[in-house]
């Protein structure tokens, strides 16, 4: 992927750093530049080759053997792993989906796949797959399910499902490798965490659930604003997500002059 590396990402520290600090990868997980057009068209490049499956294969295993450690995949390398999914055979996306989850650890990589994952909804049982990432305790998985159905199911038959998938979340029971402002100051301080492995959000964790769902429920403002309305005036989520939720809704042009209530 070398060649792929964009000039300004080498070239330009003040640029580099703030695309990295808004990927905000994992210690350990390297970024190395590429922009998505880049990529998506070697994943599909590559998804079109005979050892296409021999080629994920290699992926998957690097993934666990290289997982919190420094031989750990690159960003860009997980994300193309994921755009070759879209691209792959319908026979074999379901499978090698259900093996990459596991591995999602981060929001770009997360809402990248999610996005570009049109065929999702058309196959069997797709719902219910979501429905047991929602159940997830692991933060990605969550929010895995939470994009996907912003993309995918935002409509009038899953609108009701999807609200009451977000009103069944148990946010304290959700585990994140990200940490929030609270837990970065009972360890000591942004170094220590990261030299436990751990990331730091900006918010409580699992933050990146948290801004999932309120993405999606300023989408759906804006798609259903009646319905998104009356759901919020009885939900169970806690006052953090309705704030970040109203601050989405602000911030899109699609709803800035909309009532969130």
């Amino acid at each position: 992927m070398e060649p792929l590396v964009a000039e300004r990402f080498r070239n330009e520290e003040k640029y580099r750093e703030g695309y990295i600090r808004i990927i905000n990868p994992l210690p350990g997980r390297e970024i190395w530049g590429l922009h998505i057009p880049d990529m998506r068209k070697l994943a599909r490049e590559l998804a079109a080759r005979e050892d296409a499956m021999e080629i994920v294969s290699g992926l998957e295993r690097a993934a666990a053997l290289g997982r919190g450690c420094e031989g750990a995949l690159s960003h860009e390398e997980m994300t193309v792993w994921g755009m070759m999914i879209n691209a792959m055979k319908k026979s074999d996306r379901m499978d090698l989906l259900r093996r990459y989850v596991p591995y999602i650890d981060n929001w770009a990589v997360c809402d990248t796949f999610d996005s570009g994952a049109g065929w999702f909804r058309k196959e069997a049982g797709a719902w219910e797959m979501l429905c047991g990432y929602f159940a997830s305790g692991r933060e990605f998985e969550v929010r895995f399910a939470t994009v996907m159905s912003m993309c995918h199911f935002l409509d009038r038959e899953y609108l009701p499902r999807i609200f009451f998938q977000f009103d069944k979340l148990d946010f304290g029971r959700i585990e994140s490798d990200y940490l929030g402002p609270a837990e970065v100051k009972a360890l000591g301080g942004a170094a220590a965490v990261l030299a436990s492995g751990k990331g730091i959000a900006i918010g409580p964790s699992p933050y990146y659930v948290r801004m999932g769902v309120a993405w999606c429920l300023a989408t759906a403002l804006a798609k259903f604003p009646d319905d998104t309305r009356a759901y919020l005036r009885h939900s169970c989520l806690p006052e953090d997500v309705i704030r970040l939720y109203v601050r989405k809704a602000r911030e899109s042009f699609r709803t800035r002059d909309v009532s969130p209530f």
